[in-house]
């Protein structure tokens, strides 16, 4: 069941009623059946693999916590990691392993099975660790791995900020619920109107590279990395909402990452709960920074290795992965010369400074490093969003073909896009809402400022943001999330 359907609309009204008309202690148990009716109304196979994965981190998180001489917790350690991940790896990698065997196996990655499999091995790691004592209760955990809000794309929770929740009462408060509300309408602005405005753009020309060349491949490649962000931002704003509805906090997944000035700036706010999954589960045992240079840039790059291949075995995925990650290692190359020269030299100081020159060279500075790292994260989307390397090369080989006839260049890309001027200016109005959106959510939670303004100025924007759902979204209300495929 999407988000972005309508039996889902009927779906969370009827729940909703019945979770806050329900005695306190059933509730937990009600959401628990809801849960798993949710995933079975996709597959009616999902749930058993999902009870498996549940129910191994369960047993041998206990077992873990029981055990006491370090070898045998080692031993129950490797093997629950090996159980609890072999499903995630047959579906998501036997494909690229045994091409030839897998064409007689008919099979499909099942919707959720990256997210909910990485945060039981978050938790069993965690009990290794013996950061928090293993869960007893059975249902509160099967809750903690299958609550319908985050369980088909996170985000991926941990045990020590999702668990105690499920042990606390939630007595019914209105402001919570009518903030979730909002943050869920915020959730469909994203994916209704920014996404499905720009995928059929993207999906043309990504789909069938041969057919264009110029300008059009950079376009169609901005339009990817606002697709992409408004697609998965906005599924996880409607699941934060969804949550809040029945009292319950997820973490943060986006926090306005494209005006990031840096790479690793960039990797602290765009899926924020599996980058931090990656670093405390795999660059931190790696070594971290805490050896040499060469061992944390090789650490940087096998983390986001990883990462790459927990979105697909795919040559392109690598690509990616390794471009984010020599992203990385360069940008700590650069911090380490500029903080050398500086401490050799000093920081030269005028004695009398123009406070209004500085001011503006701090802003192109600061506008200088946006652009940068924007263009460097488009760019790794390329190899992200094309379905071969060989496409991902002639998308940047031929993307300034022409361009020294700048008009035609431009043109060309217009009448690829099959738009006229009128509507790509309309086009453009959802775009400025979102930069203007999340620009202002890096210093205020825009929400909560609107929603303490007085009736008459808030209502209106309400119903004038509702319009705009109406009015910009075009492509039918089924449409799949894109980050579904991982």
């Amino acid at each position: 069941m999407l988000f972005n359907s309508v039996a889902f609309a009927i779906f969370l009204p009827i729940i909703f009623i019945l979770y806050w008309t329900c005695p306190a202690k059933f509730r937990c148990f009600y959401l628990l059946c809801v849960s798993y009716w949710f995933y079975m109304n996709i597959d009616v196979k999902y749930p058993a693999l999902l009870f498996y994965i549940t129910a191994a981190s369960y047993g041998l998180a206990l077992c873990l916590d029981a055990c006491s001489p370090l070898r045998l917790r080692k031993t129950v350690f490797i093997t629950g990691l090996l159980a609890i991940a072999a499903p995630l790896f047959f579906f998501k990698y036997y494909a690229a392993l045994f091409p030839g065997r897998a064409a007689s196996i008919q099979f499909m990655l099942p919707v959720g099975i990256s997210f909910y499999t990485f945060q039981a091995l978050g938790y069993f790691i965690d009990i290794y660790r013996r950061k928090y004592p293993a869960e007893r209760h059975f249902g509160h955990y099967c809750l903690f791995i299958c609550f319908f809000p985050q369980l088909l794309s996170g985000p991926i929770g941990r045990g020590d900020g999702l668990l105690p929740q499920w042990k606390q009462e939630h007595p019914f408060d209105a402001a919570q619920v009518s903030y979730g509300l909002k943050l869920m309408a915020v959730g469909y602005f994203r994916k209704l109107v920014v996404a499905g405005l720009l995928a059929p753009a993207v999906d043309a020309v990504y789909d069938n590279p041969g057919s264009y060349t110029g300008l059009i491949f950079p376009v169609a490649t901005l339009f990817f990395a606002i697709q992409i962000y408004c697609d998965f931002s906005g599924y996880t704003d409607i699941a934060i909402g969804c949550a809040k509805l029945f009292g319950i906090n997820l973490p943060d997944n986006f926090k306005s990452p494209y005006f990031s000035r840096s790479i690793r700036e960039f990797w602290g706010r765009w899926h924020i709960s599996l980058s931090t999954w990656f670093r405390d589960y795999v660059y931190i045992p790696l070594g971290g920074s805490r050896a040499g240079r060469f061992r944390r840039a090789l650490n940087l790059m096998l983390t986001f290795l990883a990462s790459a291949l927990w979105h697909g075995a795919g040559a392109t995925y690598l690509a990616w992965g390794a471009l984010h990650g020599l992203y990385r290692i360069l940008e700590n190359l650069f911090y380490n010369i500029s903080e050398k020269r500086n401490r050799k030299h000093g920081k030269k100081q005028n004695k009398v400074r123009n406070k209004i020159w500085d001011n503006i060279w701090d802003k192109a500075n600061t506008a200088a490093r946006y652009f940068l790292t924007f263009t460097a994260i488009c760019f790794a989307w390329i190899f992200f969003r094309a379905d071969s390397l060989s496409d991902a090369w002639r998308i940047i080989s031929l993307s300034f073909r022409g361009i020294t006839d700048f008009y035609n260049y431009l043109k060309t890309a217009v009448i690829f896009l099959d738009m006229d001027y009128g509507y790509m200016l309309y086009l453009c109005l959802p775009l400025l809402f979102l930069a203007v959106y999340d620009y202002a959510s890096m210093k205020m939670d825009v929400i909560g400022y609107i929603s303490s303004r007085k009736g008459w100025i808030r209502y209106p924007l309400y119903i004038l943001f509702l319009l705009a759902i109406l009015l910009f979204s075009e492509k039918g209300v089924s449409t799949e999330f894109y980050y579904f495929k991982f």
